[in-house]
């Protein structure tokens, strides 16, 4: 068991509660649920943040999504079971999870242009990039 280091959300809880008002935005927002939390499942893959692997692959298995898809949710640029829809979104939570080597390139963003709304690629962007930062302080401070 891995003790946590800082309980960061009662000691910075302005910013933890900002945080979580960006989650609360983002429910509102263009995006189904599913989209995100595919996003949130694989930039959580990529940052190796068990507790938000947990927390969002249980919360797409209670959506109902498909657990043969979840299960090859880290190959899913050879399976066949992801729409175009969803391998557009993958590939940009990548390249943005993976900025300093991806550098997002057009070719990346102009497959989000033919699947989603600039309204929808704008909140999918917030939802890579809260992702990020929420396993950033749950593997460093140890959720």
């Amino acid at each position: 068991m891995i003790k946590q280091r800082l309980k960061y959300s009662e000691l910075s809880p302005a910013p933890f509660k900002g945080m979580l008002n960006v989650l609360a935005g983002l429910e509102k927002g263009t995006l189904d649920k599913t989209i995100i939390e595919l996003v949130f499942m694989r930039v959580s893959q990529i940052n190796g943040c068990a507790f938000c692997l947990d927390m969002h692959g249980k919360a797409l298995r209670e959506a109902g999504f498909d657990n043969a898809k979840l299960d090859t949710l880290a190959g899913w640029r050879v399976s066949h079971a992801f729409s175009e829809r969803e391998r557009a979104a993958l590939e940009w939570a990548e390249a943005v999870t993976l900025i300093t080597t991806s550098g997002t390139p057009n070719s990346v963003f102009d497959s989000l242009k033919a699947h989603f709304s600039d309204a929808e690629i704008s909140d999918l962007t917030f939802a890579i990039s809260i992702m990020n930062a929420f396993n950033r302080l749950a593997i460093s401070l140890r959720q």
